[in-house]
């Protein structure tokens, strides 16, 4: 496995004036005890405050400081996807803005990548957030992510996280789908662990998310679910459902013919034969929603001649 030897943190930042100066000194205190290259790279989300000046000025004085600005709220996911591509680093940190993660885990969780790990992940154990509306929330999301994905974890939604650079491409993130990324990593093989880290109260300024992020998360989890599971072969789950509504329809009408036969009963006026018919339909629609599906699969693969594949390593063999 390849070493590290460079570094990329990706930080989203969002109105955290109050929080920048701090966090930087404190990072480059951190960074400064550890043997690698390193680039630090603040994503400014469209600020209202003056959080993009302070970036301005941390720019000219550290030239190891990158800065985007977007030109308008974008959202945490955004912001993480464009730190990975203006990264150069072999691994990817990303940490929050807010001074709740602590740089000081960074190293510790950098001689866990070195253990032969792709990502290793931050565990907030003892968090200091408000239990009703953050945390609670945030367990009962951990756990059916983990369900769902069956990549299990306790912290999904900790941003303190490193990756191996490699396990981030291929895919592009939308919606909220940043806190996937383990789930993604382990659909090309990814060595995954969690790990214990700090994390402190809020000192300034006021958290930007609230208890209605955790249904835009359970929404981009169907999804998460659908592309790793059925992403290759939609046919799958859509005539799966159209193949379920056509044996109900012919259970129905089974039924309804036994009733008729033996006890008289019309067929015409009885509801069920008008649910039948209904399911007959949904049954073709969903075969056919397959069917294009599947087209739709194949125009995707070979038209930018992607693979279906993943590979680690090639020994003995020659990449054109």
């Amino acid at each position: 496995m390849k070493p590290i030897s460079s570094l990329s943190l990706i930080i989203p930042v969002y109105n955290e004036e109050d929080n920048l100066s701090l966090l930087h000194e404190s990072l480059v205190s951190t960074l400064a005890q550890i043997d690698y290259d390193y680039e630090i790279i603040y994503v400014d989300d469209g600020s209202s405050d003056t959080s993009f000046t302070l970036l301005e000025q941390l720019a000219q004085q550290d030239t190891k400081v990158k800065v985007v600005q977007f030109t308008r709220n974008s959202g945490q996911t955004a912001a993480i996807a464009a730190g990975i591509d203006h990264a150069g680093g072999d691994a990817v940190v990303f940490m929050d803005a807010d001074l709740q993660n602590d740089p000081t885990d960074i190293p510790m969780m950098l001689a866990k990548l070195n253990e032969g790990y792709d990502v290793v992940s931050g565990w907030r154990k003892h968090r200091q957030d408000t239990w009703l509306t953050r945390t609670l929330p945030s367990q009962l999301a951990n756990w059916l992510i983990s369900k769902i994905t069956k990549v299990h974890l306790h912290d999904y939604g900790c941003t303190l996280k490193v990756y191996r650079r490699e396990v981030l491409q291929g895919y592009r993130l939308y919606g909220e789908m940043h806190r996937f990324l383990p789930a993604y990593a382990a659909q090309v093989g990814a060595k995954i662990v969690e790990v214990p880290v700090k994390h402190h109260p809020r000192r300034y300024g006021q958290s930007k998310y609230g208890l209605e992020r955790t249904f835009k998360v359970i929404l981009d989890l169907f999804t998460v679910k659908f592309l790793h599971s059925y992403a290759q072969k939609p046919i799958y789950v859509f005539g799966s459902v159209g193949i379920i509504f056509m044996l109900s329809s012919f259970l129905l009408v089974s039924y309804l013919l036994v009733r008729k036969i033996l006890y008289g009963y019309s067929l015409v006026t009885n509801p069920l034969l008008l649910m039948s018919v209904m399911f007959v339909i949904l049954g073709v629609q969903s075969i056919f929603m397959g069917l294009i599906g599947e087209l739709l699969i194949r125009t995707y693969y070979e038209s930018q001649d992607k693979p279906t594949y993943s590979i680690g390593q090639l020994l003995n063999i020659r990449k054109d």
